[in-house]
């Protein structure tokens, strides 16, 4: 999805420099794309620095992969120092949200997960949203819990006059194994997907 003329560029984040590695340069990823070619085969990505709006184009020369680190080790055209690598910490790189490999079946892009209405599989009730997925050997989708769903329990905050106001709760989030039998219908044309829960999963539903 290249965007058109006059229209703002949207792009993927696929990871952020953590540190340097080494002094010539190179620089270690913490990646968020499960695609190792957006680290390991040599082109053009974008990098945006802390603080920048808009990224710049630069050219990855190389990486590799940190065995048992879950890190990247990356090599940029014209960065050649570990003063020059350590200026880029907390740098993302970026590539345009067009530029997707393609997926086998039953594989979807973090993005597309995002946002989705969560409904139970066998009795058909709304849960709550998809806000964010992790990678933790199996991936894991963050479920925000509709309020309504859960017990709502009010904080007690002080203000400057010392009285007790109530302080709203945070909406309740779960963590769910994004597996076929737990989540056994993605639906990106609703936007929506079903869990079939096992025990224990929602017990903190009423």
């Amino acid at each position: 999805m290249m965007a058109e003329p006059h229209q703002e560029q949207a792009w993927l984040e696929i990871g952020r420099i953590v540190a340097p590695q080494g002094v010539r340069g190179a620089m270690r990823v913490y990646p968020d794309s499960d695609f190792p070619e957006r680290f390991l085969e040599p082109g053009q990505r974008w990098l945006r620095r802390e603080g920048q709006g808009q990224p710049e184009p630069v050219e990855l020369l190389k990486g590799r992969d940190l065995p048992g680190k879950g890190l990247y080790v990356i090599e940029l055209e014209g960065v050649s120092t570990r003063e020059a690598a350590e200026a880029l910490r907390g740098a993302v790189l970026l590539v345009p949200e067009g530029d997707r490999p393609p997926l086998e079946s039953g594989e979807f892009h973090v993005q597309d997960l995002l946002g989705l209405e969560v409904f139970h599989h066998q009795t058909g009730q709304r849960l709550g949203v998809t806000v964010d997925v992790f990678s933790a050997g199996n991936d894991l989708l963050q479920v925000e819990l509709d309020a309504a769903l859960v017990p709502q329990k009010q904080e007690s905050v002080k203000t400057k006059s010392k009285k007790k106001r109530q302080k709203p709760p945070s909406a309740p989030t779960v963590l769910v194994p994004f597996v076929e039998a737990i989540v056994p219908v993605v639906d990106l044309e609703q936007q929506r997907l079903e869990l079939d829960p096992p025990p224990g999963l929602l017990d903190i539903i009423n």
